[in-house]
């Protein structure tokens, strides 16, 4: 039996283990991945690569290590194993299925982004032996498993509704912060992170980094910019203060917060968005406009009444730019307490 082959049956649902043995309860194991591609004069192309271990063809992916963010595992994994560092886009469908190892009944749950290659060499370190560039219909024909045809024909589909092309706007609320009941320092906006919110900070770096954003827009308190600075100061990209995504700057002139959204959609260029919990229904109730999908105005609505974590960060996938931009696409990315 081939090692692609013996992969395939160790795949099969858990029904497939042997008549009498005994199946453990199901444990879930979270991974993530990433649909890579680019457009040539002659059409789209994608990014399959292939595992000696497994000899099989699929998508970059892998499990999350301990605590990680699957959107940070999803950018990680497609480095490790093309040598490509790349910028999240498009959600994908999801890929759910069972695996039988011993004794053990494992369900694997995928998370999946196309992708575009913004950097690094291609060099393959990891895993991996060869990443080849196909046409969508050869990539179809070469994946070892069925589940992995789901993706690709989403990001075809979405080519052709021209959604492929996307950027984010990803909004993020500042983390914890000192007590304003035992902040003694002077005015409220010079109030800091506390240290849970110093690390919730540094846990941010990698989600922010998986989305790529070229510019860093905050409020002009202390607790925002410091959320974000970590980012910006490792991704070498301007991080810009604005009074009116600060409270007080808010309450002096509410509507600045429709003037910074407003532009950010003219611009068209993915971006980090740092504010503060009382400024982020403003924030919101200009994105919903935006969104002619049910799920998306309903987490959006949600958001709006229970308010985003301190520290999260809100992924939009946006199609297009100025007044006809869409939001097609939205994920919580929280981090655990």
């Amino acid at each position: 039996m081939s090692r692609a082959a013996a992969l395939a049956q160790a795949t099969e649902p858990a029904k497939a283990a042997k008549a009498g043995s005994v199946v453990a309860p199901a444990a879930v194991v979270r991974a993530a991945g990433v649909l890579i591609w680019k457009r040539k004069k002659s059409g789209l192309r994608v990014a399959v690569v292939h595992r000696p271990q497994y000899d099989d063809w699929s998508w970059p992916k892998g499990k999350l290590d301990r605590g990680e963010d699957s959107a940070a595992a999803a950018e990680r994994e497609a480095f490790e194993e093309t040598g490509y560092r790349v910028r999240l886009g498009l959600p994908l469908p999801l890929s759910n299925y069972q695996m039988v190892k011993g004794s053990r009944s494992v369900s694997k749950r995928v998370e999946y982004w196309a992708a575009t290659v913004v950097g690094g060499s291609g060099k393959l370190v990891h895993e991996v032996d060869e990443v080849k560039w196909m046409k969508p219909e050869k990539a179809r024909a070469r994946l070892t498993y069925k589940r992995d045809r789901e993706q690709l024909d989403a990001l075809v589909a979405a080519d052709a509704q021209g959604m492929l092309d996307v950027w984010t706007f990803l909004v993020v609320r500042h983390s914890l912060a000192v007590n304003r009941k035992d902040w003694k320092g002077g005015p409220d906006m010079l109030r800091p992170l506390n240290t849970v919110g110093k690390r919730r900070s540094e846990k941010l770096i990698p989600i922010l980094t998986a989305y790529g954003p070229e510019q860093v827009l905050s409020s002009t308190s202390t607790r925002c910019h410091d959320t974000v600075a970590p980012f910006a100061q490792r991704a070498f990209i301007p991080l810009r203060t604005k009074r009116g995504l600060s409270e007080e700057g808010y309450d002096a002139a509410p509507d600045k917060v429709a003037k910074h959204v407003r532009m950010t959609f003219e611009r068209g260029r993915t971006i980090a968005f740092c504010t503060h919990g009382p400024v982020l229904e403003a924030v919101l109730d200009q994105l919903k406009p935006r969104s002619e999908d049910p799920l998306v105005t309903r987490t959006l609505k949600r958001l709006t009444a229970t308010n985003m974590d301190k520290g999260e960060v809100l992924a939009c996938t946006v199609v297009g730019k100025g007044p006809t931009a869409q939001i097609v696409a939205v994920r919580r990315h929280r981090i655990p307490r």
